[in-house]
């Protein structure tokens, strides 16, 4: 009989936990062997576990799954991980993606596809909800948005002004009026607004932690 594949659980819904549990252990082939809250607790039991497959929410608060995967990917270069998230955002998925995670899995499809997911990754293969793989090659050839323009959308989502950015991050106010011009055409909106909305559904930020 082949071993079985020892699977940790990264979710900061302890119900979320719970049932991926549950629906792994009716599997013949699967064993929970571990959970993890959020980002740096991941890393350590990862650490203390060695598991075959690790399942990893993206939006965490403190240590977000992406920082979480390309630290498990140093520990072990090999490491399988399986995203697990709410979001289908592109651009969440393009950067889980090269830290090095093998599949990207939207929760709202987690019992037809989770378990053949986990095997396919196992097996050495990949794994992508359509839903993902289509906004992925939807945006494929957009702009992507660099770190500190990703900061000032944050900081916009929380409704600070230009000048009270500037001030935070150390700009000008000039900089920041033509980091947002930026951000505008590669977003294709025409205000802060929308800016934020587009932002938050590809993925770029997340206005709710």
């Amino acid at each position: 009989m082949a071993p079985l594949i020892r699977v940790l659980i990264v979710d900061d819904h302890p119900m979320v936990r719970d049932g991926i549990s549950d629906l792994l252990r009716r599997q013949a082939d699967m064993e929970p062997v571990g959970e993890a809250s959020n980002g740096a607790e991941a890393v350590e039991k990862f650490r203390e576990l060695s598991p075959d497959l690790t399942l990893m929410d993206v939006q965490m608060p403190g240590m977000s799954g992406v920082e979480a995967i390309s630290q498990i990917r140093i520990l072990s270069p090999n490491a399988r991980i399986l995203v697990l998230t709410t979001y289908p955002g592109d651009a969440n998925a393009a950067r889980a993606i090269r830290a090095g995670a093998a599949g990207y899995l939207l929760k709202n499809g987690i019992r037809g596809e989770l378990v053949d997911s986990i095997r396919s990754i196992h097996a050495g293969r990949r794994a992508i909800s359509a839903d993902i793989a289509h906004e992925l090659a939807t945006h494929a050839f957009d702009e992507v948005l660099t770190e500190r323009e990703i900061a000032i959308l944050r900081l916009v989502a929380d409704g600070f002004a230009n000048k009270e950015i500037a001030r935070e991050l150390n700009l000008s106010n000039d900089t920041v009026k033509a980091e947002l011009k930026d951000v505008f055409g590669k977003l294709g909106v025409h205000d802060r607004t929308h800016a934020v909305t587009v932002a938050a559904r590809r993925g770029y930020i997340n206005p709710f932690l």
